[in-house]
């Protein structure tokens, strides 16, 4: 399965940045086509010790060791394709118990001369493995990235990603290139970052471990092939990445728009290869706007293929790649609290389907299930038994009527997700005085409410659409016409 493209589109806030002072890293988990079954699941703790890990993506094997924890994850739904060709576990993104979060991965390229020096690994560890071989074995998003960069080292990538971790206090953002360099970078408390495909840290700072970790050898690695066009710097974006016509109309412009949503008093062009990865933003960010952000389609500009700005032309509309397009498969935002105790404060916005048409839903993680028809997806298509190929349903349904339904759309999503900011609210005043088992039953349970509650709308909404567009086909004929 050539899962691998360039798709995906994620943000990462620091807890001052946020406006109520929580982290967050996000993303959007996009595919090559439009059909990937994804579904939402809680991995219990267990002792890895003697596990002989091999990746049923690209043969990858790792000798596992030691106790992991539970964490959540959202999965592939189908675990082989019809061949019987296996595609690999993909959990993608998640919070274990200690409230540490990562999101893996974003797709990007390294040049050619860096590859010819240090090629791709076949079956190294790639975005299929990542979150199980790290996940369930960290207590802070530093430990993340200390030991997704050891295995990279050891073990080599066959791919190019960037790699989110955050805890209730830091947040990080590494970036693999060529088979076995890595950087990793500190997201400023104050400031947010976009990530498109293209790779997004740029000079690095090696006397400073608080905020920059990177591969042993990397600075030796640079100077022995002369690989870097301004030595009196280590700019690892202009080194390592790609900066071609493709990633200007592909990946700058959705950097452009986050960009032009949190400081608006910048101008900035979209197809600009030299916009900062990190910025302070003009207004502090709540998850609403990183729903926003995540679910946008270069809203009120002339580059909206949706066509909703009058100034547009279809020319500038087909543009710029979308955030929103039919690859959409499985959104997150994984939020870390800092005003709740510990034991409630890591909450799993999921989206599934095409993010501009479904809701944000949020879940707490410490759980120990989670509801029916998040937890199941197939290939075959089942909207009843699976939130997945519901919200797909819905896509299939507005599209072709965009302008139609839309207005209709947006009431249901707004709805959800004012119902999902006061779920959050009162299961957070219930839960006071659970503590352990009766805890985490108790947030289980609440989440199957919450689950169970939008998807009841959903079905409401798809329920409307479907007579709508039922009672207004174009192919109609009456007994008078062409009388």
């Amino acid at each position: 399965m050539d899962k691998k493209v360039t798709s995906c589109t994620a943000m990462l806030v620091g807890k001052n940045a946020s406006i109520d002072g929580s982290t967050m890293i996000a993303r959007n988990e996009d595919g090559y086509n439009g059909i990937n079954p994804k579904t939402f699941k809680v991995f219990p703790a267990k002792d890895y010790t003697g596990e002989h890990y091999v990746s049923d993506y690209n043969g990858l094997e790792v000798d596992m060791d030691g106790k992991g924890c539970r964490y959540t994850a959202t999965p592939n739904g189908a675990h082989q394709l019809n061949d019987g060709h296996g595609v690999g576990r993909w959990d993608e993104q998640g919070i274990n118990e200690y409230n540490v979060a990562m999101s893996a991965t974003e797709t990007e390229s390294t040049n050619p001369r860096v590859l010819g020096h240090d090629p791709l690994v076949e079956n190294g560890v790639d975005e299929d493995s990542m979150v199980y071989l790290v996940l369930p074995f960290i207590k802070s998003a530093r430990e993340g990235v200390q030991r997704l960069g050891s295995l990279i080292e050891k073990y080599g990538t066959g791919e190019t990603n960037g790699i989110a971790f955050s805890d209730k206090d830091e947040v990080w953002y590494l970036e693999t290139a060529g088979g076995h360099q890595w950087v990793a970078q500190r997201i400023p408390d104050d400031a947010y970052a976009i990530a498109p495909n293209n790779m997004c840290i740029q000079e690095i700072d090696f006397d400073d471990p608080d905020n920059f970790m990177y591969a042993a050898g990397i600075r030796d690695f640079v100077e022995k092939y002369h690989l870097n066009p301004y030595p009196d710097k280590f700019n690892f974006r202009k080194i390592f990445a790609t900066e071609d016509e493709a990633d200007a109309y592909y990946n700058t412009p959705r950097t452009w728009y986050g960009q032009k949503l949190f400081n608006p008093s910048i101008e900035q062009e979209p197809t600009s290869q030299d916009m900062p990865f990190i910025r302070q933003p003009e207004k502090k960010i709540a998850v609403e706007d990183v729903e926003f952000f995540l679910s946008s389609h270069y809203n009120q500009t002339p580059y909206d293929p949706m066509g909703t700005y009058s100034s547009g032309n279809s020319d500038e509309m087909k543009r710029f790649r979308s955030i929103a397009l039919d690859r959409n498969q499985s959104s997150c935002i994984l939020q870390i609290r800092n005003d709740v105790p510990a034991e409630y404060a890591a909450i799993q916005w999921i989206n599934f389907g095409f993010y501009c048409y479904s809701p944000y839903v949020p879940f707490f993680t410490n759980i120990n299930d989670t509801p029916a028809n998040y937890a199941t997806a197939s290939e075959t298509f089942h909207p009843e038994k699976s939130a997945y190929w519901m919200y797909k349903l819905l896509q299939v349904i507005v599209e072709p009527r965009y302008h139609e339904f839309i207005n209709e759309v947006n009431a249901f999503r707004d709805n959800a997700q004012s119902y999902g900011i006061g779920r959050v609210d009162n299961v957070l005043e219930n839960a006071k005085g659970k503590e352990g088992k009766e805890l985490t039953d108790y947030l289980t349970a609440e989440n199957n409410i919450t689950a169970q509650h939008v998807s009841e709308a959903a079905q409401k909404l798809i329920n409307s659409l479907v007579h709508q567009t039922l009672l207004n086909s174009k192919f109609q004929f009456e007994r008078g016409d062409n009388l």
